[in-house]
């Protein structure tokens, strides 16, 4: 058995507004080794559980699904790889 996986975060250019909140609230919350941290940003994984191998018909189902449901491709981007 196999893991698909799809990794979908915002473009840099885009705000991250709660990557933002995560990164103010870490040093408040006694994080302190994230204080110099230059950002956080939030994301989406989703995980595909597959018998056997992922074919390669399985995975361009994948990064189809990802670019019409998964990701808004204009705002965010998405990596697709497989986990064993």
């Amino acid at each position: 058995m196999a893991k698909i996986i799809v990794e979908v975060m915002l473009k840099p250019e885009i705000l991250d507004p709660q990557g933002q909140a995560v990164a103010s609230a870490l040093p408040r919350l006694g994080f302190t080794s994230f204080k110099t941290a230059k950002s956080v940003r939030q994301g989406k994984r989703f995980e595909i559980e597959v018998d056997g191998e992922p074919t390669p018909a399985q995975l361009a189902e994948v990064e189809k699904a990802a670019e019409t449901l998964l990701s808004n491709p204009v705002i965010e981007t998405y990596v697709v790889k497989i986990e064993k």
